[in-house]
């Protein structure tokens, strides 16, 4: 198979330098069409290269999230409803995760979805995105005023970036071995083209309906890069060559017009930010924080930021073209622009390491990876190298043309295909390598997949049939991570079953997920806070809490919590605590490490909305004295959280709460007995309403954010303003032209005779 492989991307190459060689040879139109094929070639390499991704396995990393959320989409447009307020309920106890997380992507695959599958969507999206990606490189560096050379070397080395992170513009980034950050791929063809198209906006004062268009599809495909594709525009006026005030201007309409395009997007994000969770468990790392300014720029300096693993190719070349740029810095704007833009993207990547609380400026910067923005270090290098390649190859023919004879021009081509190669040979063998271990390694999971997942099958099937609460299979931090299905992690595979877990922690931003991190799976009251129903543990291993086996298939094992009956309890208020959204897992460890639950005993939660950085007012619970007994007992309940609902009949003996154990939301509503009731925060992080003594139906259910029709319109109003004005002054223009070429066309005007003076009588009588 590797043979056949090596042997279909060899062919494929040869063919294209061998139309390279031919449409290259007369000059003018032709000539100039040969840096396309060079984009061809890069393409080529990615199809040939990394057709496994077309397979369906399991994900090794974050691909099973946005799969899943693919999935999501398509349900929820199948039933009618905008996956936007819908209520997401397979990890962190649930979210409204299409609000909170970059979820156009999932929403447009989706949408796809409806007609091929979800899941069969989402794989070809990930295969085409990353392969046609060199296209996306070479139109950004040509709107940036790149020659066709310069835009070809550019996109020609696109695929061939590899950092020391891994997370940035390269294949590593979304590979099946890889991390699958499948949203910045998405938001990895916008940027670049967000940058040229703004950056013409600027310089010319033309364009801005495309420009404004790109940046909103930017930031909705992922909220990192659109801070690169903002941030860019504060800067720009200075160095555009344009008088300042026309400059700024340009930059307001491109800013303005972006944020009330964007609005859909930023305003939910804004009003519901006290709602949802910062990262405990990172902050503080580089992976939040930044690397700093120190080791960033030895990164990009000794070629760790280009090319890991390997000689310096793509950094030489990205040097090089720094040092034109900045020599041309005087006369040529576009390459001020560039730099300028490189300078932007390092700043931010600096992060919090370097700049501490100054970055706190940011809008979000408390959510922000800073880490995050070197694949804005990555494009605007790409962009400089490929400016760097084309000088280089345009003075070695400037200096041999004179020197070497005339070549016969297949001798030529062949000379031409034996420089490229060599060049990039460095970085063909390191990424071919790459490509090849991927693709073994994903054919080992499809056998895997196809014998020890049909015996997990089997033990998933029984949870869907008997339903009843959560599944808990390990965690990242625990034994979870080395139990596994072929090489993919027990609770990763189940997330690719649509099986509502805990374990699979920190996917989410709900209030929830930082408490789950910390979750004791020795400790049976966390079972109860949890909701967890079902363990599947490695067959032989006994459960660490008190339960029943269920049943055994191949080196699996179900069992069942005795007691565990659904996501819904009641119980007694015991004492309250304050927290918001980042310390809610640090404050609620307490009641964690305690047995309340297990007793029916539950903790209000004063949540404080101030947001990041505000401390919470006290970091102790004030309790009371519980109850004798509990306050009542859930007679019977069912539970519908894929699409936000769930109810039960409960008997409460005195006043008490009913608890849902899903992350709490003030998208939560609640009925008793058909009237509407406040909803409660209790600890960890879960909904809850008070019912006073006697029988009662309770009915939670969820209500996404309601704004988006308006705020829809807003977005639209935008675009379409934007529209009407660059139709209206391109029809103007075309008016003026049609009227100075008609003026043009008739020629000088002819000098009118004047006409004869009339004769009087007095003048006859003079002329006599």
């Amino acid at each position: 198979m590797v043979v056949g492989a090596r042997r279909v991307r060899a062919s494929a190459l040869v063919w294209v330098w061998a139309r390279l060689a031919v449409r290259s040879r007369g000059g003018g139109r032709a000539a100039g069409s040969w840096p396309w094929l060079l984009v061809v070639a890069a393409v080529v390499w990615g199809l040939v290269s990394l057709r496994a991704l077309t397979v369906g396995v399991a994900y090794l990393n974050d691909s099973s999230l946005h799969e899943q959320m693919v999935r999501v989409a398509t349900a929820q447009l199948r039933a009618g409803h905008l996956p936007l307020t819908s209520w997401f309920a397979f990890l962190g106890e649930g979210s409204p995760q299409f609000l909170h997380y970059q979820s156009l992507p999932a929403i447009l695959t989706g949408a796809v979805g409806l007609l091929v599958g979800p899941d069969v969507a989402f794989r070809w999206s990930l295969y085409v995105l990353l392969s046609l990606w060199p296209v996306c490189v070479y139109v950004s560096a040509r709107a940036f005023g790149a020659g066709r050379p310069a835009a070809g070397a550019s996109a020609v080395m696109a695929p061939f970036v590899v950092s020391v992170t891994g997370v940035g513009y390269e294949q590593h980034a979304y590979l099946w071995t890889g991390y699958g950050v499948w949203t910045q791929l998405w938001a990895s063809w916008t940027l670049p083209l967000a940058w040229g198209y703004s950056w013409r906006a600027i310089r010319d004062g033309r364009g801005y309906f495309r420009a404004v268009g790109l940046i909103m599809l930017t930031v909705a495909f992922h909220f990192e890069t659109g801070y690169l594709a903002l941030g860019v525009l504060l800067v720009w006026p200075l160095v555009a060559g344009r008088p300042l005030l026309v400059g700024v201007r340009r930059a307001v309409v491109l800013v303005a017009g972006s944020l009330l395009a964007s609005a859909w997007v930023i305003v939910p994000l804004v009003e519901q930010r006290a709602w949802a969770a910062v990262n405990e468990p990172l902050q503080g790392t580089g992976l939040v924080d930044g690397y700093g300014a120190r080791r960033v720029l030895v990164w990009v300096i000794s070629g760790q930021l280009f090319d890991h693993g390997r000689l310096p190719v793509v950094t030489v070349f990205a040097g090089l073209g720094f040092g034109l740029a900045w020599l041309a810095w005087s006369s040529d704007a576009d390459a001020r622009g560039l730099l300028v833009a490189l300078a932007v993207c390092l700043l931010l990547a600096f992060g919090r390491q370097t700049f501490g609380s100054l970055v706190d400026v940011i809008p979000g910067s408390a959510d922000v990876f800073f880490r995050r923005f070197m694949m804005g270090v990555q494009l605007a290098g790409l962009l400089l190298a490929g400016r760097g390649a084309a000088w280089l190859a345009a003075s070695a023919v400037r200096l041999l043309k004179p020197r070497v004879p005339r070549l016969p021009r297949g001798v030529a081509a062949a000379a031409g295909v034996v420089v490229v190669v060599g060049v990039l040979a460095p970085a063909w063998v390191q990424l071919g390598g790459d490509d090849r271990r991927d693709r073994a390694a994903i054919s080992a999971q499809r056998h895997a997949d196809n014998t020890q997942g049909v015996q997990l099958d089997r033990l998933v099937a029984v949870i869907d049939r008997d339903g009843g609460g959560r599944t808990y299979a390990g965690m990242p931090s625990d034994w979870g991570q080395e139990f596994t299905v072929g090489a993919v992690p027990v609770f990763k595979y189940l997330e690719s079953r649509d099986v509502d877990e805990v374990g699979y922690t920190l996917r989410t931003a709900s209030l929830m997920t930082d408490p789950e991190f910390f979750f004791d799976d020795r400790n049976p009251s966390d079972y109860r806070l949890f909701a967890i129903r079902y363990l599947i543990l490695p067959a032989g291993t006994r459960p660490p809490v008190p339960a029943r086996l269920k049943l055994q298939s191949g080196p699996y094992s179900l069992w069942t919590l005795p007691g565990a009956s659904g996501v819904l309890q009641a119980g007694t208020i015991v004492g309250h605590l304050t927290a918001n959204r980042t310390d809610i897992g640090s404050r609620t460890l307490p009641v964690l490490h305690s047995d309340l639950a297990q007793h029916q005993r539950y903790e209000q939660v004063r949540f404080d909305q101030s947001g990041p950085g505000v401390p919470a007012r006290s970091s102790r619970s004030s309790t009371v004295a519980p109850a004798p007994r509990s306050a009542g007992t859930v007679v019977a309940q069912t539970d519908h959280l894929t699409a936000g609902r769930a109810s039960a009949t409960v008997t409460m003996h005195r006043s008490g709460v009913v608890v849902l154990s899903a992350s709490f939301d003030p998208g939560w509503t609640v009925t008793v007995d058909g009237r509407s009731q406040p909803t409660e925060m209790v600890a960890p992080a879960l909904v809850a309403t008070t019912v006073t003594a006697g029988t009662h139906r309770v009915v939670f259910r969820y209500r996404g954010f309601r704004g988006y029709p308006l705020l829809f319109l807003i977005s639209a109003g935008a675009l379409l303003t934007l529209l009407c004005t660059e139709v209206a002054r391109a029809h103007a223009a075309t008016v003026r032209k049609h009227r100075w070429l008609s003026h043009t066309a008739a020629g000088p005007p002819t000098p009118q005779a004047r006409p004869a003076p009339e004769k009087h009588a007095s003048d006859e009588i003079r002329g006599s």
